[in-house]
């Protein structure tokens, strides 16, 4: 691999040495266990997600594709290679809004962009559960740096930034777990910056399904990245911060002074955030306010008049959707979102269906919740809400709210975590499901993590 200075490191090569290096006795215990958390999280968030029609699409084409191999397509019996269970287990963990993200958001979803991957590479490899979690921390390192130096502007631009910048984690985690020196994970850094890809217009005109497959080939894609750079294959050396890498092609006014800041020092990965709703993250924590008001005043969805939410400029540019058409457009949509949760409970993830989208008082009181900007309450926080619930007996409730349950200022509980755990292994008899969250509840005492059992 060149490299682009006059022997000075380049980004890659930097962000490569530190995740080659890194030792699962160097992590904090309080990072290992939000790495738990997001794997046992991710596994059911895929499990779940591989029920659903567009998930059957990705997994059936996996089946038709894929060699016999030793990676697990979540929620089937199917046994396939990793790049392939990756794409389907990426696509699935994304499937229905319920895979865990970062806050503050650089545009990065860890579960299914990290553990999809990671475990796929891992069952076929024979890996400890403390070489996934190492892995899963060093990927999620590297990746959180990259979409942080972006400022998270690829989606001004109109790119998923979650499918642009999963491929990176992605590479980290599989070139970890394959063994790759420092300079062969960075070759893979600098192929994945070629597999960046996912278009927004899916939020614009439809199409929605698409949305769930940029994590699956995004997962795919690092595996890719990282086979072909232990057999050799180059990449660029400055293919992040170059004229025409990464932070100036997709990106506007990036620092990259960020991808290596604080590097062994600060730990991002506590900074995912696990999800309670099965809706995009910018209604997480108005439908939380909602809740709250709801609990403490005893009002029901039928009293309402109207809902105002004041919060970020992306909330009302990329989520104010009045009329979604179908069920992935209304999980996108902030005004859809809090009509559910004005009239059904947002936890269970089956009220997030064709029943719902066609409710017509749901669909009434969507039409009646405002969006505005206010840049004074989301400048330390792009999530920080108000919510002003007119009722029909004429009074006025307000709420101001920060975080909403799962944020890393408000982290899951380990009961709140198994609580959700159930809601989406639903399917599996109950000591299924209670073997498969003990189970990686101990992940770092797995010797092999093939010899899980997960169904």
């Amino acid at each position: 691999m060149d490299n682009a200075g006059a022997g000075r490191p380049t980004a890659s090569q930097t962000l490569a040495a530190y995740a080659t290096g890194l030792t699962y006795e160097q992590i904090p215990a309080e990072v290992v266990a939000r790495a738990k958390a997001c794997i046992i999280d991710t596994i059911a968030a895929s499990t779940h997600g591989a029920g659903l029609p567009w998930s059957k699409i990705v997994i059936d084409y996996v089946r038709k594709n894929s060699a016999p191999g030793k990676a697990l397509v979540l929620g089937t019996t199917y046994r396939v290679r990793a790049p392939f269970a990756a794409l389907a287990n990426g696509a699935t963990a994304h499937a229905f809004e319920l895979d865990c993200m970062c806050q503050p958001s650089v545009g990065v979803h860890p579960g299914a962009g990290l553990v999809s991957p990671g475990l796929a590479v891992a069952q076929a490899h024979d890996s400890s559960g403390k070489d996934l979690i190492t892995a899963f921390v060093a990927g999620c390192e590297v990746m959180y740096r990259i979409g942080d130096a972006g400022h998270h502007t690829s989606e001004k631009i109109g790119f998923h930034a979650p499918g642009l910048l999963g491929v990176y984690g992605s590479a980290v985690v599989a070139g970890r777990i394959f063994g790759l020196d420092a300079g062969r994970l960075a070759n893979a850094i600098g192929i994945a910056a070629s597999l960046s890809s996912g278009l927004l217009e899916f939020s614009k005109s439809g199409g929605g399904m698409v949305k769930r497959l940029h994590l699956g080939r995004s997962a795919e894609g690092g595996i890719t990245a990282a086979l072909l750079a232990r057999d050799g294959l180059t990449g660029p050396a400055a293919s992040i911060e170059g004229k025409f890498g990464f932070l100036n092609v997709y990106c506007r006014d990036a620092d990259p002074t960020r991808l290596t800041a604080g590097l062994g020092e600060v730990w991002h990965t506590l900074t995912a955030a696990l999800k309670c709703y099965a809706c995009h993250t910018t209604a997480h924590v108005p439908v939380t306010a909602l809740r709250d008001l709801q609990a403490q005043h005893g009002f029901a969805g039928a009293d309402i008049v109207s809902i105002a939410v004041m919060g970020s400029e992306k909330m009302v540019s990329h989520h104010n959707i009045l009329e979604p058409q179908d069920l992935g457009m209304a999980q996108y949509s902030v005004p859809f979102s809090m009509a559910i949760a004005a009239f059904k409970d947002p936890r269970d993830p089956a009220v997030f269906c064709d029943a719902s989208l066609n409710d017509s008082a749901i669909r009434a009181l969507c039409r009646n919740v405002r969006l505005d900007v206010s840049a004074k309450l989301t400048k330390k926080n792009q999530l920080a809400s108000r919510v002003s619930v007119l009722l029909k007996d004429g009074r006025t409730l307000v709420r101001d709210a920060q975080y909403f349950p799962g944020h890393p200022q408000q982290p899951f509980t380990e009961q709140q975590l198994r609580d959700k755990f159930d809601r989406l292994m639903i399917a599996l008899p109950a000591a299924s499901a209670t073997r498969i969250f003990e189970q990686f509840l101990a992940l770092e005492t797995a010797p092999d993590v093939g010899k899980l059992q997960l169904t």
